[in-house]
């Protein structure tokens, strides 16, 4: 269970950031509950038009599993199909008709012009009607084409759902290594959404906490104890620069961007009791925006960055609650529960989640709809925790336990699909965090 309060460490280690770039275990996706009927949809094998190798997965396949991890498609085998048309003129829409297809996608990879990369195109098809629902192309580099695959997958999404896709984005995680043993290590870890490509930003042997992402997902804030004293750091994604950017004396944590990416809402306990603090990332000054004897943590930015959420024992329980970005007036959020904590905030700041408990022993994720006042579980854990948010806001990441290990989970935000992200090799897996979109 993350702690309200984060607790602190008196080792005294320095931070190493020992393979910046290096492969990490992979996670796996499984999907636990998907929603009854999906859409029928064929993603059709993609003509491979390169002097290059083809890949060992195609685009086709990345598509198609990016569809069905949502839950809300279901792609047909690609061993079924009796066509594989690549462009719209070669489509028999009465043979996909038979075959119970609403939609089909299809389309082709070639060089670029200039050597340097793919141009993927792709159409979206109509089968009942036989219209073209969306015909687009998109380059990228030599070694972009899996994300260039995540990318058609957002734009059909978007298409068919009226939301954008969120397949190309990316999740941050730690990682623990020999948890409760003497060789315990923390990894500090950055994978595409879909659990690939996992690369390690930082190695320590001491807990890293709480990593943000920035709002051009380049940049990570997160919390480190590789100096035996909480620190609050900045790690450049591209660069591998990193920047402390707290270390006041007492709690330096839950490190949160504003949504322009020009200051840190963080919680500082450099008054006595933590309280929410603005460090400009520029200038380095930092303003104090609450002033309670409480324990005030967890900032989240509202997406117009006009708003600060944060948490609150201030009414004798933690609970969320809401202030302008100058500080005035904090006003309470939640009511519902003894215990709502961690609050990531939806697409359109309508959907909150948090960490919920009715006083049990049970913690689970729960969806607070603010415009109705409506209160929904989403998670059937008990010590579920870290809710992050999906940049399109159709899901909800967070850690929960199994076995007695950490792992995570994702829910969709009607709570009708469910999704296990099982690590490779078996360690334990904890604090994620959901990036922004990529454009």
């Amino acid at each position: 269970m993350k702690s309200f309060l984060p607790s602190f460490t008196t080792a005294s280690l320095l931070l190493a950031i020992l393979f910046w770039g290096s492969a990490s275990a992979q996670l796996r996706i499984e999907i636990v509950d998907g929603v009854e009927g999906a859409m029928p949809i064929a993603v059709a094998p993609f003509a491979w038009n390169s002097d290059m190798p083809g890949p060992d997965e195609g685009v086709a396949d990345i598509v198609s599993a990016d569809l069905h991890r949502s839950g809300l498609f279901d792609p047909m085998d690609q061993a079924q199909m009796v066509d594989r048309p690549t462009r719209p003129p070669e489509v028999r829409f009465g043979t996909w008709r038979l075959l119970k297809v609403d939609h089909l996608v299809i389309g082709s990879v070639r060089d670029t012009s200039d050597g340097t990369g793919y141009e993927i195109e792709y159409h979206l098809l109509d089968v009942h009607s036989g219209r073209v629902l969306l015909s687009q192309a998109l380059s990228v580099g030599l070694g972009n084409l899996r994300f260039g695959a995540h990318r058609v997958a957002d734009a059909v999404y978007e298409e068919l759902m009226g939301v954008p896709g969120a397949f190309a984005t990316r999740i941050a995680y730690v990682v623990v290594r020999g948890s409760g043993t003497e060789d315990e290590r923390f990894e500090l870890v950055v994978a595409d959404a879909d659990g690939h490509s996992p690369q390690t930003v930082v190695r320590n042997t001491q807990p890293i906490l709480s990593p943000a992402w920035s709002p051009d997902a380049r940049k990570l804030a997160y919390v480190s104890f590789a100096t035996g004293r909480s620190q609050i750091i900045v790690q450049d994604l591209y660069t591998g620069q990193n920047r402390v950017v707290s270390a006041e004396r007492g709690i330096n944590g839950a490190p949160a961007f504003s949504p322009d990416g020009r200051k840190l809402a963080v919680s500082l306990s450099r008054g006595g009791s933590p309280d929410i603090w603005l460090i400009d990332l520029e200038s380095g000054q930092s303003r104090r925006l609450t002033t309670h004897w409480s324990i005030d943590t967890e900032p989240a930015w509202s997406p117009d960055g006009e708003r600060i959420y944060f948490t609150s024992d201030r009414a004798g329980r933690p609970q969320i609650y809401v202030m302008d970005v100058d500080g005035d007036e904090a006003e309470r959020v939640t009511w519902e529960g003894r215990y709502n904590a961690n609050a990531s905030i939806g697409l359109e700041e309508r959907y909150l989640a948090s960490i919920f408990s009715e006083g049990n022993q049970d913690f689970r994720i729960a969806i607070h709809d603010r415009e109705t006042e409506r209160l929904r579980v989403l998670s059937d854990g008990r010590l579920d925790e870290s809710p992050s948010f999906a940049p399109n806001g159709s899901m909800v990441l967070y850690a929960t336990r199994r076995g007695g290990k950490s792992e995570l989970a994702a829910v969709s935000a009607d709570g009708r699909v469910r999704q296990r992200l099982v690590l490779s090799e078996g360690d334990e897996v904890r604090e994620p965090a959901w990036s922004p979109l990529i454009r």
